[in-house]
């Protein structure tokens, strides 16, 4: 591996010694500008000289997310409908930046204010994920919030008809391998503060 970085989506990286090496954009041009369905098409060559001539990128601000656990060692979850699956499941709590946003750790604060009214508690980058690499633009910033607390009632959009839950950190593996989550995004930071929470305690 090198010292080198490369960014993709706002991101470090590590690379590797024989990396495929980048596509090159030819020509780019917005099939649509809307506020939650951006998608521009592009005609890419490859290294090879082989070239796609319409090759479709979904353009999002960078979503934001936190795994909030309480001084009980309780994570604070939402139960949230959500249309795509017409379905209802265990989410961790937050949202997207807004416009021009760049201080993501106050933005995942934000949500998880807004969402939950809980705040405070120490704040340290858990995961960057990307939903889809091959497809999309953006990246999952989410965050773990430490010893939070009720602070204020909840303020939600008024889209969102949320269920607040307080679920043991004991009993989170259970719920996850239960199928209680099946946001990708949500399942993989709760796994990795799992991880940790197990290694400490070797």
């Amino acid at each position: 591996m090198s010292d080198d970085t490369t960014r993709g989506g706002g991101g470090p990286w590590p690379s590797f010694e024989g990396d495929p090496r980048a596509w090159a954009v030819v020509s780019s041009s917005y099939v649509t500008r809307k506020e939650w369905f951006t998608v521009r098409c592009e005609r890419v060559r490859l290294p090879t000289g082989a070239e796609i001539p319409e090759y479709y990128v979904s353009e999002y601000r960078p979503w934001i997310n936190a795994v909030a656990v309480t001084a009980n060692d309780e994570v604070v979850l939402l139960r949230q409908y959500r249309h795509g699956l017409g379905a209802v499941h265990f989410e961790i709590p937050g949202g997207t930046t807004d416009e021009g946003e760049q201080d993501l750790e106050t933005a995942a604060r934000r949500e998880l204010a807004e969402e939950t009214g809980y705040g405070g508690g120490r704040w340290s980058p858990l995961f960057t994920l990307s939903a889809n690499p091959a497809l999309q633009n953006n990246l999952t910033h989410t965050f773990l919030a430490e010893g939070v607390s009720l602070l204020d009632r909840p303020r939600p959009d008024s889209s969102e008809d949320l269920r607040i839950h307080l679920i043991p950190v004991a009993e989170l593996g259970a719920l996850i391998e239960a199928g209680g989550f099946i946001q990708a995004l949500h399942v993989a930071p709760l796994l990795r503060y799992l991880m940790r929470r197990h290694a400490s305690n070797r």
